[in-house]
């Protein structure tokens, strides 16, 4: 769902334009950013766990459609007060993304939830480098209204095509309230150790990524390259070549164990933020390759995490996915702020060191559990290193067939023994019935 991440940048990019169109200070419009974002927040928690609640179809069609027309109120008031409202409005109701995406992982076969999961991470992707290349045009070429006006069209647009292709499904954990569903979500982001350790590497992750896409404009538009706001957000386009890898991405996923995919990715994540760290400042060269590399590497991340998180519990998909985008806008939040004052208090080269940590957090919370460990294990490794599925899938097929068989061969056992009792007590019946002296 490409609308949904549109809100905050083009927000922000536009800020000076909302100032001087309402004739208040730069001061008193810097919260709007701040109030969509609360906003995501609040319907990350409070409307996503329906998908598990409601048939899906509908509940996508109606936040859609109140998003829209939420959207109609932004693009024509003329009050700063009514403006901050209906941003925050905007931003709970523009959670569809999250409740598609573990809709997609219901509807695909297991053999390709990482190819369909991939896909709609793309999506929001896109929405992220999208917002960027069009606040970067619209900056210089026309006024803040017309970025409402887009969006109007683009979010009619989603919901007619949302009304044309959702397939209609039925609703999950029908005998649950709303505040079951509440509560069962807040207990899954405690006591599930996997979903914990996603969530402490999403954290991190999402931290980074921010990082690297606020500070870029500081680097690309300072001293050393001067580029101008418009070269600026059409540096974007480079990373939706990236993000648009995503059904190869989604491909290698599937085919293997996903602890190993977030460990591959990453590594690589570690690899590009050490380019970026040694030369981003000397070359763009290397800021593109850096560009295309995190945003490959973080969505192979992202993906890889997802579908080992959605396969804890098919009937809480949407609280599952809820808890892990909760934790992405929590190291974004914390992203944004830390590492503008490392950028520009100390330096791109800071900037890239504090990235480099945070990877490097996250590859020690992903060594705290093997890719083999049980469910509640919290700390360990076992059951080997294997990390092909199709291998994996196959043991266990064959351990359960081992186990049926020897279940039954224990089964024969016990009625061959219980049958040599009953010949023993038939022959002591008759020879009692030949010896009338041996009856008492």
């Amino acid at each position: 769902m490409l609308p949904d991440k549109l809100w905050p940048i083009f927000t922000t990019a536009n800020l000076c334009s909302l100032a001087g169109s309402f004739h208040v200070d730069y001061s008193e419009v810097s919260n709007i950013p701040t109030l969509l974002q609360g906003g995501y927040a609040t319907g990350l928690l409070l409307l996503t766990p329906l998908g598990d609640l409601v048939p899906r179809r509908p509940l996508l069609l109606s936040l859609s459609f109140i998003a829209a027309g939420l959207t109609i109120g932004l693009s024509i008031t003329k009050s700063l007060v009514a403006f901050e409202v209906l941003s925050f409005l905007v931003g709970v109701f523009s959670v569809s993304g999250q409740i598609l995406l573990p809709f997609a992982a219901d509807l695909a076969p297991p053999e390709r939830r990482a190819t369909a999961i991939s896909i709609v991470i793309s999506g929001l992707l896109l929405g992220v480098l999208i917002a960027r290349v069009f606040s970067g045009i619209i900056a210089e070429f026309a006024t803040w209204r017309v970025v409402y006006y887009l969006a109007i069209g683009m979010q009619y647009l989603v919901l007619f095509l949302l009304w044309v292709m959702l397939p209609d499904y039925p609703a999950k954990n029908v005998g649950l309230s709303y505040f079951d569903i509440l509560r069962s979500m807040a207990k899954l982001a405690f006591t599930e150790p996997e979903l914990i350790q996603a969530s402490l590497i999403t954290v991190a992750s999402s931290a980074c990524f921010t990082t690297f896409w606020v500070t870029l404009t500081f680097l690309l538009g300072g001293p050393l390259y001067n580029f101008s706001t418009l070269a600026i957000g059409l540096f974007g386009l480079i990373g939706i070549g990236g993000v648009c890898m995503a059904p190869i991405v989604g491909r290698v996923i599937d085919r293997v164990i996903p602890w190993y995919a977030t460990l591959f990715s990453t590594l690589m994540l570690l690899a590009t933020l050490a380019i970026y760290t040694g030369a981003a400042g000397e070359n763009v060269a290397a800021v593109v390759i850096v560009t295309i590399g995190i945003d490959v590497f973080r969505q192979m991340q992202q993906t890889s995490l997802t579908a080992a998180v959605l396969a804890i519990d098919e009937s809480a998909r949407s609280r599952i996915n809820a808890v892990i985008i909760l934790a992405f806008f929590i190291g974004t939040v914390m992203g944004t702020p830390v590492g503008s004052r490392v950028f520009l208090e100390h330096g791109w080269r800071a900037a890239g060191g504090l990235m480099l940590a945070w990877v490097g957090w996250q590859l020690a919370m992903l060594f705290l559990r093997g890719p083999h460990v049980g469910r509640y294990t919290w700390v360990g490794w076992s059951g080997g290193m294997e990390w092909r599925k199709d291998v994996v899938k196959a043991r266990k097929e064959r351990w359960h067939q081992q186990d049926e068989n020897g279940t039954t061969e224990d089964a024969e056992e016990v009625n061959v023994e219980q049958d040599g009792k009953l010949d023993e007590r038939k022959s002591e019946d008759v020879t009692k019935a030949k010896d009338p002296s041996s009856v008492v």
